[in-house]
């Protein structure tokens, strides 16, 4: 078993506990909230605004919601709360009782989410499964979308970012990896952004200067990557898995990585993660990130989050090389 499984429990009880609660079967993968991170108080709040929001906009049904869990994984309030918000007619029935048709319905709804946001299937941080087993972190991501998409003024409490744990069954025991995952944006950070953004203005209005920008990037990482024997010729594919990026800030801020500190050959979206999050860590320790990012928009390859960071190296040490 991965030692640092043990590490995320407080108490040695809460392992035999947590296993119980949640089977993992062989060859089977799950992305779950900390039971560290469970009670921080950012979370519990937007819980509790998102409760007050659906038990508000379905007051004239009588439906009172109490818990996220408990309330939402059969899909009857999801039904009855897109049906309100968005003037949808689902070809459902109102009520499923077993959970083969608890299944189908939840199918039903999530499809019609994903075209209504107009989202990718890679895009998706809930599923089926993962709504039908009452997981919190998917059936937050799931409701934080539906409310800014239908109702986005709505005043949900920003930056809250939970410790999640990836437990993988395999054939030589469990294996975990630990990540700082963000379920809403840094509004004020985001605004800030918004209202002078090179790159909004680069991407919207001057595309075709884009590769120019991108080939000072290349020649500005290569020339500091290239002394450890590498060339990166793509900067939206060879940073999503945040390798290039953490050898590339320890080259230029000095930094000695440990092998052991991250994944040098991440082999999953979870390990990506998990790089891309200590570079962030490492950027905003050294005070050169003062924005909001979400690291998923790395390892996903969005390019205009990718030429933000590397901007703000290229920015620091220009002026130096020069």
């Amino acid at each position: 078993m991965d030692p640092d499984f043990l590490n995320v429990f407080t108490q040695p009880a809460a392992l035999d506990e947590f296993l119980s609660e949640n089977v993992i079967a062989q060859g089977e993968k799950k992305k779950l909230i900390k039971p560290t991170s469970s009670n921080n108080p950012k979370l519990e709040e937007l819980k509790l605004l998102l409760i007050d929001w659906i038990n508000t906009t379905l007051k004239e049904e009588h439906i009172v919601v109490k818990s996220l869990e408990e309330d939402l994984y059969d899909g009857l309030v999801l039904h009855h709360l897109l049906e309100n918000l968005g003037s949808l007619k689902l070809d459902v029935d109102k009520i499923a009782l077993t959970e083969k048709k608890q299944r189908q319905k939840l199918s039903v709804i999530l499809d019609a989410v994903a075209k209504c946001l107009q989202l990718e299937e890679s895009q998706l941080k809930w599923s089926v499964e993962s709504i039908l087993r009452k997981d919190l972190l998917s059936t937050v991501h799931l409701l934080v979308a539906i409310a800014k998409h239908f109702q986005p003024d709505l005043a949900m409490p920003p930056n809250v970012q939970v410790e999640t744990i990836t437990i993988e069954n395999t054939s030589r025991g469990l294996k975990t990896a630990s990540a700082v995952e963000c379920i809403t944006e840094n509004k004020g950070n985001l605004e800030a952004q918004s209202k002078d953004d090179a790159f909004d203005e680069l991407f919207s209005r001057a595309p075709d200067k884009l590769d120019a920008v991108k080939q000072v990037f290349l020649q500005f990482v290569n020339q500091h990557v290239g002394k450890l024997g590498l060339n990166v010729k793509d900067i939206e594919s060879q940073f999503s898995d945040g390798v290039i990026l953490l050898l590339l800030i320890g080259q230029l801020e000095g930094y000695f990585l440990n092998l052991r500190d991250f994944f040098l050959t991440p082999d999953s979206t979870t390990e990506m993660l998990h790089n891309v999050n200590l570079a962030l860590d490492l950027l905003t320790d050294g005070g050169l990130l003062n924005f909001s990012v979400n690291s998923e928009d790395i390892v996903n390859g969005d390019m205009k989050t990718t030429m933000r960071i590397l901007y703000c190296l290229y920015s620091k040490y220009k002026t130096k090389e020069t």
